[in-house]
């Protein structure tokens, strides 16, 4: 790791086991353990905020926690908003960084009800390695809403690009039509792109991001389609999308790859622990030493 004061990462020690705190032999200064994490300062021991973050990330509602571990309200989501923060910088140094390989990418957009009325949150995903590449939140569904999704990923244009779409007509809530149509590129290469990242021939479709948007609606209370617990606003919405996506793909097993999505896109080699996500340091080196 480095040291928050002088930027040094060649000699960290440990300097207390008790009070969790390192030294930079360097500048000669000692920092604590969660310095530079959503757990610093924080009067609650590791294990506690770990344990009502998995609940609150996996749809445990914040009421139940709060019968159950007589912790404030206001503190579970000052915790969630911290966690987003975080969860957002992960995402932008180790998925964001133009390093993962794409082949076929799927993206959709999910109505959510707000306190200050309806946002639209569109969402982005890898189809073979199943990773979560990115979100973002706006009042408007337009093509500056898709075109903000896009920019995010640092990735070149490549030459051989073909975008597919797919849209569906709707009369009194049922879907009546569904037109799949490529709007860039060659349809028997997309045909070609579809079998190869699918495990076999399949239409173009959008199964993959909708079941992606289904596991968000199930652990985000704010997403339910019928709900007391609104979104307060798009930036807080922003980062909790940006938390359980990061769990999504460092911590939660697919079942269908049997391993992490992060671990299928070689991002890491294993599942990480909540605790491990929170301690991670965006911009710095892992941890070398354990406490």
């Amino acid at each position: 790791m480095d040291c928050p004061h002088c930027g040094s990462g060649e000699r960290i020690g440990i300097h207390s086991h008790s009070e969790r705190r390192f030294i930079c032999h360097g500048c000669g200064k000692t920092f604590s353990e969660t310095k530079g994490t959503p757990l610093f300062n924080l009067k609650y021991p590791i294990w506690f905020v770990s344990l009502v973050l998995t609940l609150v990330t996996y749809g445990c509602p914040v009421k139940a926690i709060v019968a159950a571990f007589f912790v404030d309200e206001w503190t579970v989501m000052d915790w969630l908003l911290k966690a987003g923060k975080h969860g957002k910088a992960i995402q932008e140094q180790t998925v964001c960084d133009g390093n993962v390989e794409l082949e076929q990418v799927q993206a959709d957009e999910l109505c959510v009800t707000a306190q200050g009325g309806k946002v639209w949150m569109a969402t982005a995903m890898v189809v073979k390695s199943r990773l979560f590449l990115g979100g973002v939140v706006s009042k408007c569904r337009d093509t500056a809403l898709i075109r903000r999704l896009i920019d995010r990923p640092k990735h070149k244009i490549w030459p051989d690009l073909h975008i597919a779409q797919v849209v569906k007509r709707r009369d009194g809530g049922r879907i009546v039509e569904i037109q799949r149509r490529v709007v860039h590129g060659c349809k028997n290469r997309v045909k070609e792109l579809i079998a190869k990242t699918q495990g076999g021939m399949g239409k173009i479709n959008t199964a993959y991001i909708e079941r992606l948007n289904a596991t968000f609606r199930s652990r985000m209370p704010s997403l339910a389609r019928r709900t007391r617990h609104l979104a307060r606003t798009e930036q807080r919405l922003e980062y909790e999308m940006f938390w359980l996506g990061v769990v999504y793909n460092f911590h939660s097993v697919h079942s269908s790859l049997g391993v992490t999505p992060a671990t299928k896109a070689e991002i890491t080699d294993r599942a990480w622990s909540i605790p491990e996500i929170l301690l991670f340091r965006p911009g710095g080196k892992r941890v070398h030493a354990t406490l």
